[in-house]
């Protein structure tokens, strides 16, 4: 019996950081000098010593006029207002629902923060209360916005838009947070038939796209319709999407629709899907994402 085995070459090895495109971003290490103290004001992962700036963390500068920050490229999620986030619900409590986010504290989504069957605006009773689990239970995952942020640093969310709220069948990748652009949209519907949702908290939910459903439509029937299952074609490109996603991490490369969208025309000419696992063919795809960029940033 003969099993296929893969080697590779110490002197064929490529280097796997594929990001060099025209602004390669100056990576600090704790304790370095980054400029001295009179020139800037000191941000996030900074500290002032023997008259010089100094960085706290591992990570990338970042410059708003004389505020100097280093945003680490390994972290938890640290939120802002208006971020769309994916999560998990872990715990059903008294008017509300706890989330983990990624973030460093569980988040909190108000019973008063989401939409009732039917769109209803009203106040919530002991009734809805009741009824909670039945709405969002354990383990659910869910798209939702952030809404404020607590004196801990814990995060508020909401589910008001149509847009949010729990979610149907797909599946979930998890990336740094660091590496997720921050847009305008982060839902986005591909070309290739798939959704995405780009959490800013580094969760990215892939899912077959939804056809239009009319909002005056029963919920039960809304909830049925997102438990058909998922075709075959759609589980494919399904992972596709999920195997280029995992491409560009490993390169360290910015994730939005656009960088998504290119790694999977990229990857077309891996017939198999699985064939994307192997790192030559991840750093491949990833190379020629990255000289797609390039080319459109020039033009």
């Amino acid at each position: 019996m003969t099993g296929h085995v893969s080697i590779r070459l110490a002197s064929e090895r490529v280097n796997a950081c594929v990001a060099t495109g025209t602004e390669l971003p100056r990576f600090y290490t704790p304790g370095e000098v980054i400029s001295g103290v009179q020139d800037f004001m000191r941000g996030h992962g900074t500290y002032a010593e023997d008259d010089c700036l100094k960085a706290s963390v591992a990570g990338v500068m970042q410059k708003v006029n004389k505020l100097i920050c280093i945003r680490p490229l390994k972290s938890r999620y640290v939120g802002e207002i208006g971020d769309v986030i994916v999560g998990r619900v872990l715990e059903v409590q008294q008017r509300r629902w706890k989330v983990e986010t990624n973030s460093r504290l569980d988040s909190v989504l108000q019973l008063s923060a989401v939409n009732l069957p039917g769109g209803e605006l009203r106040r919530r009773s002991a009734e809805d209360e009741q009824m909670m689990r039945k709405h969002l239970q354990e383990g659910d995952l869910i798209s939702a916005e952030v809404q404020s942020i607590f004196s801990d640093g814990s995060l508020s969310l909401h589910t008001r838009s149509l847009k949010y709220g729990k979610l149907p069948q797909g599946t979930l990748i998890k990336v740094f947070p660091s590496l997720v652009k921050r847009r305008k949209n982060h839902f986005h519907n591909l070309p290739c038939g798939i959704s995405v949702i780009i959490g800013n908290n580094g969760y990215i939910w892939i899912s077959p796209q939804k056809q239009d459903i009319m909002v005056e439509e029963n919920t039960d029937e809304i909830e049925n319709y997102d438990m058909q299952p998922v075709t075959r074609s759609d589980r494919e490109t399904m992972a596709r999407i999920k195997n280029c996603i995992a491409a560009l991490v490993a390169s360290k490369m910015m994730l939005d629709d656009t960088s998504i969208m290119f790694a999977y025309e990229e990857s077309l000419k891996y017939e198999s899907v699985k064939d994307l696992l192997d790192p030559e063919a991840m750093l491949d795809v990833a190379f020629l994402t990255q000289h797609r960029i390039n080319n459109i940033m020039e033009e």
